[in-house]
């Protein structure tokens, strides 16, 4: 029988029981984390951004690399688009850091430099929902403020031995408004106060950010433990005596999503020009869409025949049939979010000539100046 809904008092009841063990758990097994070194707010909020749909071992180095070059968030706001986006180069998603610039020319302009320590004025920001100003609220002003994502979400589902959709936008408000007072009670004093029941003896002192605590607290355990795609590590689990989930032997089968959409299949010819000294064409994709304003191979729809190169790459470049070798390169595929990409390659030598909309780049432009998705990779890796 699925276990639907419960009500809020319950739900409550039950959530506030994972604040102590949870803490007294993080304290010991907390991972060193370089964003974890000095959690500013401008710190946080890069950290967040740049973990949204990538892997943590895949940010560190750009996040270092993105603070080394943009220490504050006055160098964030008046980076170069360009810049910022080969800072951001192989992340994916480069609408978030094109939002990064437009918040922190907000902060500037609106907040003299300063992440507001408010929740809904943090939300107000572009590129920040729900998530993101929880974390920021919470880790880096200790605001008693939850930060619900995927990981948290299914904590919370096994605990609680829930069959609700993890992809509901109801679920996702009524677990924020669950852990929003929950930190309420346990951090602000008031009758469940965790700050209340915390002993510390001699020279011993009670964590100074709990509520930031909680949030990260939260996450890493559905990043170690409670792990997605599988079984999860219950007898390592602070929780694992409370959870129900696990009681009802049936931890493994949570959390509850709604089948994905289907993949639309699109398959693309990429062709990569070059002149005698190496550099290859490069154009920018339009200002709306897939890969907006970004860098990229000139391409076309379908796959096409060698024969066919030719005529096509006349048409892009606005010449006559240009003569010349045709390479076959290997196919390729990149998927994304909502759609993949199939995708053909040919090479092909020009003359050095100016083309419509194109730039020619040397392999070092590439390395150091022009953004290229990493759609592309495969087809620009051996230059």
């Amino acid at each position: 029988m699925k276990n639907i809904g419960m009500d809020k008092d319950s739900m409550r009841k039950a959530t506030s029981r994972i604040v102590r063990p949870l803490l007294l758990w993080y304290r010991e097994n907390k991972r060193s984390l370089p964003w974890r070194e000095a959690p500013s707010p401008y710190h946080t909020w890069i950290s967040e951004i740049m973990l949204q749909q990538t892997r943590i071992e895949a940010v560190k180095e750009y996040y270092r690399r993105f603070l080394t070059r943009l220490p504050a968030i006055s160098d964030l706001a008046e980076i170069t688009e360009d810049e910022l986006l080969k800072l951001w180069e192989g992340l994916g998603y480069y609408s978030r850091a094109r939002n990064l610039k437009k918040a922190a020319i907000r902060v500037e302009e609106e907040y003299d430099g300063e992440l507001p320590a408010d929740f809904e004025q943090l939300r107000s920001l572009p590129g920040i929902g729900n998530y993101t100003a929880g974390a920021i609220a919470s880790i880096a002003y200790g605001l008693p403020e939850p930060a619900v994502d995927g990981n948290v979400l299914r904590v919370l589902m096994r605990y609680l031995n829930r069959d609700d959709d993890v992809m509901s936008g109801k679920l996702r408000s009524e677990v924020e408004d669950c852990l929003r007072e929950v930190m309420r009670q346990a951090f602000c004093g008031g009758t469940d106060s965790y700050i209340e029941e915390e002993k510390t003896g001699p020279g011993e002192k009670a964590e100074e950010n709990p509520a930031g605590d909680f949030t990260q607290a939260l996450m890493e355990l559905g990043e170690v433990i409670c792990l997605p795609n599988g079984e999860p590590l219950c007898e390592k689990c602070p929780l694992r005596e409370e959870c129900l989930g696990r009681e009802a032997g049936r931890a493994a089968e949570l959390p509850v999503r709604k089948k994905k959409t289907v993949r639309t299949v699109e398959k693309r010819t990429i062709l990569r020009l070059r002149d005698p000294d190496g550099r290859v064409a490069i154009r920018r994709r339009p200002d709306s869409g897939l890969l907006a304003g970004m860098w990229e191979l000139p391409s076309v729809d379908g796959h096409r025949k060698k024969n066919e190169i030719p005529s096509v790459v006349g048409e892009l470049t606005g010449s006559e049939d240009p003569t010349g070798p045709v390479r076959k390169m290997d196919k390729a595929r990149h998927i994304f979010s909502h759609r993949e990409w199939d995708m053909v390659g040919y090479e092909m030598e020009l003359p050095p000539r100016d083309m419509v909309g194109m730039v020619w780049a040397s392999p070092q432009d590439l390395e150091e100046k022009f953004a290229l998705p990493t759609a592309f990779s495969a087809f620009v890796r051996h230059l």
